[in-house]
């Protein structure tokens, strides 16, 4: 019997926290080959033998992609192109935020990193995930970017200010219906180009140990990265396709 194909999975952000976590429970899996992708060399290729030190079925690479550097985009899509020829699921994952600074440097980062990075990471990549039988694009949001959250006095996040952070994640939301306008809404259906739809989604893991801020701490109240990722694999695995274009948490949708 022939071995079955692996689906190619990108995640961006991987050498820690989420990332690291989400490409783990991959490899476990054994039906996935995973694109790690970090912006250091040196800490995406730690990561990559330390999960391949622990025998996992699934497979794995290193890829160098900075969301900040337009040529580490092109050379991405180049080589998964040259390697696989497609792209299953896109997992945009890496982020930056601060809660303390304010400033014209602390919204420019914000934002390179956080929405115009992995929009721009998506367009490079949307003719290799057209390629895909099953293509999907996963922005890892925030409910920090829900404005209905931020207006009611309830959420735990109406204190918390990290504008920069917040505008960034609610651009990345918008940014997310653009391609789901664009590149998704007749998923499974031929479109006038003859390119396949794809299943979009926003999705904010919630507040987890990572190293996106100096607040991410267990002391803080932040839940382990893996029981996160055990509810974002049931978006990468088809389990909330329902909500597809929508803006979801692990347990139900946040309003814009």
């Amino acid at each position: 019997m022939a071995a079955i194909a692996k689906e190619i999975v990108l995640v961006t952000g991987a050498n820690s926290g989420i990332g690291f976590e989400l490409a783990h429970q991959l490899l476990a899996k054994g039906t996935y080959h995973v694109l790690l992708g970090a912006r250091s060399t040196q800490r995406g290729n730690a990561a990559l033998n330390d999960l391949q030190s622990r025998n996992l079925p699934g497979s794995i690479e290193f890829l160098h992609l900075d969301l900040q550097d337009d040529d580490t985009i092109a050379n991405a899509a180049t080589s998964i192109t040259a390697t696989h020829g497609k792209l299953d699921i896109l997992v945009n994952n890496a982020a930056v935020a601060s809660y303390t600074a304010v400033d014209r440097q602390a919204f420019r980062e914000a934002f390179d990193i956080n929405a115009t990075g992995p929009y721009l990471l998506t367009k490079a990549l949307i003719t290799l995930l057209q390629k895909s039988s099953n293509p999907r694009i996963i922005n890892i949001s925030s409910g920090a970017g829900s404005i209905g959250r931020r207006l009611t006095t309830s959420s735990p996040m109406y204190k918390i200010q990290a504008e920069p952070y917040r505008a960034s994640k609610v651009a990345m939301n918008m940014l997310m219906t653009c391609q789901h306008v664009e590149y998704g809404l007749n998923f499974g259906v031929e479109s006038e180009k003859g390119k396949k739809g794809m299943k979009v989604f926003a999705y904010d893991p919630g507040f987890t140990v990572s190293n996106l801020s100096e607040a991410n701490t267990k002391e803080n109240g932040a839940r382990s990265a893996k029981e996160t990722v055990w509810s974002l694999m049931d978006v990468v695995e088809g389990r909330r396709d329902g909500e597809v274009g929508r803006f979801i948490h692990n347990t139900g949708e946040y309003p814009w």
